[in-house]
């Protein structure tokens, strides 16, 4: 759809003067894309563009006249810019209103949640393909689940523990939380008995065994992540919990914390992490696993991969839908094989 109404390899990207923005324009340029670089600060765009060829066209999401001329003549947009809280639903709009693919990046709950609310029906009814949480957070523990089930569309339990050897967040991070925390009233949210639930109790600590090398370690059970929306938005599962080791949950929530420190010349941070999955159903468990470098930067190829895929009609539905509906799973991951290593069960 979106190459029907400009540039097949023309992407805007909204926030891509942010962290995981830059990250996302420069895996484009280096995929053949042609991004068109927007957000509210026309000169941290003006920086952002400064070198790279592309055209930087500020808008702001009180403005809709101003997005729909960033996303004029774009075959699909992606938007990088939180708190999605504030930002999801009017960028959703314009690229409806410009009959193009919407993709982001939301590790929000509640925002994933609302994007799934609010635009299922008209996104089916226009074909459009609304994608959100394609990050590392929602949809990488989303296309693992979706891999180890193997087709099957249910399971019992789906378990996704994650191992960071640090977590140092960046300034979209923490005000992402500080929304998400105010909206929540300082309780925390879990996916339990099929749906959604608040609670204000403390999570307890637990014990994974993750893959060599990682090993046993400590982690908060319940850390919940963007995971417990997109697996149950399509698979029948009740019950989805999400666990981080307990450093990197501490280092996310201190306000001592540095921000991620580039130690390469494309801006990656030195962190390592490992996603170990578990899908139980019957008396059979299944694991998938992905291990690489830089929770942000990891972020770029899921989401140029999905914009190819997209573009290119390697697509299982439309309407407003996860990594793991959108696409096959196994091949996705499969593609991703520069940036991460995957183990998928045989």
């Amino acid at each position: 759809m979106g190459s029907a109404r400009g540039s097949a390899r023309t992407v805007a990207v909204f926030g891509a003067y942010g962290h995981t923005g830059r990250f996302v324009v420069a895996e484009l340029l280096r995929r053949g894309f042609v991004p068109v670089l927007s957000g509210r600060d026309a000169a941290k765009l003006a920086e952002a563009a400064a070198g790279t060829g592309c055209e930087a066209r500020p808008a702001t999401v009180e403005d809709p006249a101003s997005l729909d001329r960033a996303l004029a003549g774009t075959a699909a947009v992606v938007n990088c810019a939180g708190p999605f809280a504030h930002t999801a639903a009017p960028v959703v709009e314009a690229a409806l209103r410009a009959g193009i693919p919407y993709v982001d990046v939301a590790a929000e709950i509640e925002a994933n949640a609302d994007t799934f609310a609010a635009f299922a029906d008209r996104a089916r009814e226009a074909g459009a393909v609304i994608l959100p949480a394609m990050a590392f957070y929602g949809a990488l523990g989303d296309l693992l689940a979706t891999a180890a089930l193997d087709g099957r569309t249910s399971a019992d339990e789906v378990h996704v523990a994650y191992a960071l050897s640090s977590w140092h967040p960046t300034e979209g991070t923490r005000r992402a939380g500080a929304v998400s925390r105010e909206r929540r009233g300082g309780g925390r949210v879990v996916f339990t008995g099929g749906g959604l639930r608040y609670r204000h109790d403390a999570p307890a600590s637990a014990q994974w065994d993750f893959p060599p090398p990682v090993g046993t370690r400590e982690v908060i059970a319940e850390f919940t992540m963007a995971d417990v929306v997109t697996v149950p938005s399509h698979l029948d599962v009740p019950e989805v919990r999400t666990y981080m080791t307990v450093g990197a949950a501490r280092e996310v929530v201190s306000p001592d914390s540095p921000a991620p420190a580039a130690v390469s010349a494309d801006g990656r941070s030195d962190q390592t992490f490992m996603v170990d999955v578990a899908v139980r159903y019957g008396g059979t468990q299944r694991r998938a696993v992905a291990r690489g470098t830089d929770i942000y930067a990891v972020t770029a190829p899921l989401v140029v991969e999905a914009v190819d895929c997209i573009l290119t009609g390697r697509t299982r539905t439309a309407g407003v839908a996860s990594a793991g509906r959108l696409f096959d799973a196994a091949d996705f991951l499969r593609a991703l094989s520069g940036h991460l290593r995957v183990d998928l069960p045989a």
